[in-house]
């Protein structure tokens, strides 16, 4: 069995790799992707300046290659003189924090109910799936909005509420999986020979349902950090004095005339990773069922 799924791995990584290396683009956003995780994880760490350090004498400087710029501000600064380029580095930190968080959390849980309802089917299926449907019919920022209303601003509770809008899709996903799997001829055989529903999720379900679950969790990741920016947009996400790239559009709106690059600034690195994400994500779809793919790796 092990052998079976180290293959199965290997048949996957091996596609993506090799058409990874043929497109730069695909290489462009897989870099890209990589630089912000190591951004994220190097946090205060890897700034050039301290991103809360005030300097009101030199408030709103322009880029550097803008007139009256300075290169020890390469991105300018903002309203209160801080640096702009350590303020989206400090709120990567954020956005891909609350944007795993969310993924992890709703992806174990919505994947879980998902296989479990595929396996055990009748009323639980019935359940599962009444659940999945009612969340998925809601208008996603408009329940996100309310949750957030209803339980107050801050970092757990947007992520409680951009996660129970990922639950759906996980559980809908891991469902399908599930079915399409116990339909197999040695699941049924397994069955027969008295194998517990625990045994057909752990060995028969769960390593089909990885490459999907994958995909899946790449796709609402890159949702995830746009919902995040729109709610601290609104005033409804993260909460000053912690730095996100939502809150700094949010802080930029209101100098957008004299000084746009407050807002062009945290705005490029929400469009990158969202554009990023959704180009790698092309090719490991292709990678797991090459006759959905638009872009062949072969």
């Amino acid at each position: 069995m092990a052998a079976l799924q180290a293959a199965r791995i290997e048949q996957i990584r091996a596609p993506v790799l090799r058409g990874l290396s043929r497109r730069k683009l695909g290489l462009l956003a897989l870099l890209y992707l990589v630089v912000l995780v190591v951004v994220a994880v190097g946090g205060s760490a890897l700034t050039p300046a301290d991103p809360a350090a005030q300097d009101l004498r030199n408030r709103l400087l322009g880029p550097a290659w803008a007139p009256g710029g300075s290169w020890s501000h390469i991105l300018g600064t903002d309203f209160l003189g801080r640096d702009v380029l350590s303020r989206i580095m400090a709120g990567a930190r954020t956005s891909v924090l609350i944007g795993l968080s969310v993924v992890a959390w709703s992806g174990l849980v919505g994947s879980a109910a998902g296989m479990a309802a595929g396996v055990i089917g009748g009323r639980v299926e019935s359940l599962v799936m009444a659940i999945a449907d009612v969340l998925l019919a809601f208008p996603g920022i408009l329940l996100a909005l309310a949750i957030v209303v209803m339980v107050g601003p801050g970092l757990l509770s947007v992520t409680v509420a951009l996660g129970l809008l990922s639950l759906g899709v996980y559980a809908r996903m891991a469902r399908s999986v599930t079915l399409s799997v116990m339909g197999n001829a040695y699941v049924e055989a397994s069955v027969s020979l008295g194998a517990s529903r625990t045994r057909l999720l752990l060995r028969d379900v769960l390593p089909n349902a990885i490459g999907p679950m994958l995909i899946t969790a790449s796709l609402e990741l890159a949702r995830v950090i746009l919902a995040e920016a729109a709610l601290s947009f609104l005033g409804l996400g993260v909460q000053a004095p912690t730095i996100s790239w939502g809150l700094l559009l949010a802080e930029g709106r209101t100098y957008l005339g004299p000084a746009p690059w407050l807002v062009i600034a945290p705005g490029v690195p929400i469009f990158l990773t969202v554009l990023s994400t959704n180009i790698v994500v092309q090719w490991l779809r292709s990678a797991h069922d090459p006759t959905t793919g638009t872009l062949r790796a072969a």
